[in-house]
């Protein structure tokens, strides 16, 4: 029998993933390519070198290509759609032909939050990332609504489309004519031209699917559509989400987004920057010889250091990490902190109690954002590449009190294929396609004699944590600055 076969494309703040899925959901074929270091040349810049977001994805593409045509050989063209799905909150600078005047804005550089426009005379589009790898594919100038942030560009939350009021225009230093035309996850932008093909390895014609922004797609593809379930993405920058149906134009407590299902609603608790690169930073500083030793045994560094981790009791002896590696642009004095060492401690409390951290911070935040929208949390979802861990998984349980699940593949790759599958009728609609090929779950539950200590730790330490070591901070920063 025929199968029909899906492609997501996935890129991030450090890697970009291309997946073949079947019309079940079912990931048949990877390509993946790590993204070079951004640039920093001063403090509050951040930027992706030259073209590398369009070249990672071309090479993860080739890559996941080759992979399928040696399980299907000569199936190519049973390729149905491809959904995009890059990072959210960059903002990217096009001449008349499309392409890049300056290089990629990373959502960590100050100018990604500011009405900032390059002063180059070239200049006749202003897009976020999705728009730019959206034209690249198609060479239409289209974008998502899904992935224009509210306080980065001038959008209609309500309506889904570009503000009308110029004086709204005026404050991002926009203009009509320099904006893409929007769509909705789930509409298709436009066929994959003979450059993009040639260029990707996936047949040219294949119609190319816009989606939202990465964090909503990724929630999707979790097949996450209830109201008290809630998904903590396990990213660069850590969020937790949940679905709504209700424009919230100005919360307190978290801040609403679009969902990757048109005219629903994401909502967003605080989270965490650089979240899972914190403990990239501190495997990395466990040196060459720890990475040998790890592959040495076929294991990566994650899966070395979890059992040492594993053995260290809950609370890791009082050590308490604070995740301030990358400040707020609000509070740039703000700096990471790890308190409480003593004697007993080594790296598995080090890395457990960066785990720790990130869920107990996370529980923090979800409660906010559950109390102030009145919803009981019945399950934890994670996602991301964190979520492989048994430890982690299980304090994510014990944090929040509720049982924790993971899927056995999916993502924001998976949610692109979804809405691919939707738009060009495989299923009826994108709910429906979420249903259907959500993967499977492996759920945890809860400790309560760990989650109490974890409660504990909350009520008489994390909540007031900052409060102790800000002021200190203050002081500081004139001098290291």
């Amino acid at each position: 029998m025929t199968k029909t076969f899906l492609i997501g494309v996935d890129c991030g703040t450090q890697s970009a993933k291309v997946v073949v899925y079947d019309s079940a959901g079912k990931p048949v074929a990877e390509g993946r390519q790590i993204l070079r270091p951004m640039d920093r040349p001063r403090h509050g810049v951040a930027v992706h070198p030259d073209d590398d977001i369009w070249t990672s994805i071309t090479a993860a593409s080739r890559r996941a290509m080759t992979a399928f045509e040696a399980s299907f050989p000569g199936r190519a063209g049973d390729i149905a759609g491809v959904g995009i799905c890059p990072i959210r909150c960059c903002k990217t600078f096009l001449d008349a032909e499309g392409e890049l005047i300056e290089p990629v804005i990373s959502w960590m550089d100050d100018r990604a939050y500011q009405p900032y426009l390059p002063s180059d005379p070239r200049l006749r589009y202003a897009t976020t990332l999705s728009g730019y790898v959206a034209q690249r594919f198609t060479g239409r100038f289209a974008d998502t609504a899904a992935n224009n942030i509210a306080g980065q560009w001038p959008v209609d939350t309500d309506e889904w489309a570009w503000s009308t009021d110029s004086a709204r225009l005026r404050s991002f230093n926009l203009r009509p004519e320099l904006l893409f035309e929007l769509q909705k996850p789930g509409d298709i932008i436009g066929a994959l031209t003979a450059s993009a093909s040639a260029a990707t390895g996936i047949p040219a014609g294949v119609p190319v699917v816009a989606t939202a922004n990465d964090k909503a797609v990724e929630m999707l593809g979790a097949g996450n559509l209830g109201p008290n379930t809630v998904l903590v993405s396990l990213g660069t920058y850590i969020a937790a989400m949940m679905h709504g149906t209700q424009n919230h134009p100005s919360p307190a407590s978290f801040w609403t987004n679009f969902a990757c299902m048109p005219h629903r609603y994401l909502y967003e608790s605080n989270g965490v920057r650089r979240g899972m690169w914190t403990l990239t930073w501190f495997l990395d500083l466990l040196g060459p010889e720890f990475d040998a030793h790890a592959s040495s045994l076929g294991l990566t560094r994650e899966a070395l250091m979890e059992p040492e981790a594993a053995v260290v009791t809950p609370g890791s002896e009082g050590l308490m990490t604070v995740l301030d590696w990358l400040a707020p642009t609000d509070q740039s004095f703000r700096k990471g902190s790890m308190l409480g060492f003593d004697a007993r401690h080594g790296r598995g409390h080090i890395y457990r109690s960066i785990l720790e951290a990130i869920a107990l911070t996370m529980k923090q935040n979800v409660d906010a954002m559950t109390s102030e929208l009145g919803v009981t949390l019945d399950d934890v979802m994670v996602s991301g590449g964190g979520s492989a861990s048994d430890l982690f998984m299980q304090i994510f349980a014990d944090a929040f009190g509720v049982p924790a699940s993971r899927c056995a593949y999916g993502g924001a790759s998976l949610g692109a294929a979804m809405c691919a599958a939707a738009a060009v009728g495989i299923y009826p609609g994108i709910e429906s396609a979420a249903r259907t090929m959500a993967a499977p779950r492996e759920t945890f539950a809860p400790d309560t004699r760990n989650g109490d200590l974890y409660r504990a730790m909350i009520d008489t330490v994390f909540l007031d944590i900052r409060s102790a070591t800000d002021p200190l901070y203050r002081r500081a920063y004139p001098l290291f600055h």
